[in-house]
């Protein structure tokens, strides 16, 4: 036998408020077109759903038991309207996101959090990334969006870049190094220490290359490399050793783990951090509600370290 499940929430309603009337209110009908329906209800079932004669209505068993299963079934349709309203705001659904690891765990990993804060009911699912994967991910639809530093001229054709931050790099060491102390640094003051290399595949380690090249350091000794950002961290917080990073990577790991940015002019590549996506496709309703905080928090984190580096210029 197969029952209409909007008469049995029509029944609850009825049930629930204590008559005809009463429960065509609450649900917005005539009270005629309810009466239709539990007539309908009734004839389908072979039983009466109220006991006769019985003012104000009271359900028999059988219609008290219906009525209880009617409840659930408006419980879950109010449910799920909830959800597809929310999914339609983006404020539930799932992201996948992929970028390159350094940015990632470095700048975006917070904001990833302070996000789902605010957007519970979103899931984010992340990968890494450089930018020949993130542009497969993308094309084939395994990616919603990708996060990595570009220049214009890499941007693919059907593909738009949205710019977060700057990507300039620093020389990058623990807090407390004996080069912070230095007022002027040369090459010679460099020589003797080690560098942390990131994997060789990355382009930070290409930025690494070009950047002791600038300064005349192209004999080097490196005495880690390959790690995530992670171990980076912890080998130059424990050691003197030496890294290239980008300046906003040193900014917010300052909250975990104290790094300084040596006063130390190097060439580093003309590109931004910033958001890769599909010209054609526009992703799940919460890809706008994640690009549009990203924006904010971005725009928020960039005049902290502009004012970070104008308050060092002043003290140098």
């Amino acid at each position: 036998m197969k029952i209409d499940s909007e008469h049995l929430e029509i029944l609850s309603a009825i049930v629930e408020k204590g008559g005809l009337t009463e429960g065509a209110e609450a649900l917005g009908k005539s009270q005629p077109s309810v009466s239709r329906s539990m007539a309908l209800l009734e004839d389908r079932i072979g039983m009466p759903l109220f006991e006769p004669g019985r003012r104000p209505l009271r359900p028999t068993e059988l219609g008290a038991s219906l009525a209880r299963l009617g409840s659930r079934i408006r419980s879950a349709n109010q449910e799920a309207s909830l959800l597809v309203r929310r999914f339609r705001q983006g404020l539930a659904g799932r992201l996948r996101v992929g970028g390159s690891p350094i940015f990632m765990d470095g700048v975006v990993a917070s904001m990833v959090a302070e996000f789902q804060t605010r957007h519970v009911d979103v899931q984010i699912d992340q990968t890494y990334g450089y930018l020949d994967s993130l542009e497969t991910g993308l094309r084939n639809g395994g990616l919603d969006l990708a996060i990595l530093p570009l220049h214009p001229r890499q941007v693919p054709q059907d593909m738009e870049f949205a710019p977060l931050l700057s990507g300039n790099n620093v020389i990058a060491c623990r807090a407390g190094h004996p080069l912070t102390r230095a007022r002027a640094i040369t090459l010679a003051d460099i020589a003797p220490y080690a560098w942390v290399a990131p994997p060789q595949n990355s382009p930070l380690y290409r930025d690494l290359l070009q950047a002791l090249k600038s300064i005349g350091q192209e004999d080097f000794r490196v005495n880690f490399s390959g790690g995530m950002l992670a171990s980076i961290q912890s080998v130059l917080a424990g050691s003197d050793a030496l890294t290239v990073l980008p300046y906003s990577v040193v900014f917010m790991s300052r909250r975990t783990i104290q790094l300084e940015a040596l006063p130390l002019k190097i060439d580093h590549p003309d590109r931004q951090l910033g958001m890769l996506t599909m010209v054609d496709r526009q992703g799940p309703p919460a890809v706008a509600q994640f690009i549009n905080f990203l924006q904010t928090e971005c725009q928020r984190l960039q005049a902290r370290m502009d004012h970070d580096q104008q308050v060092t210029r002043r003290r140098g």
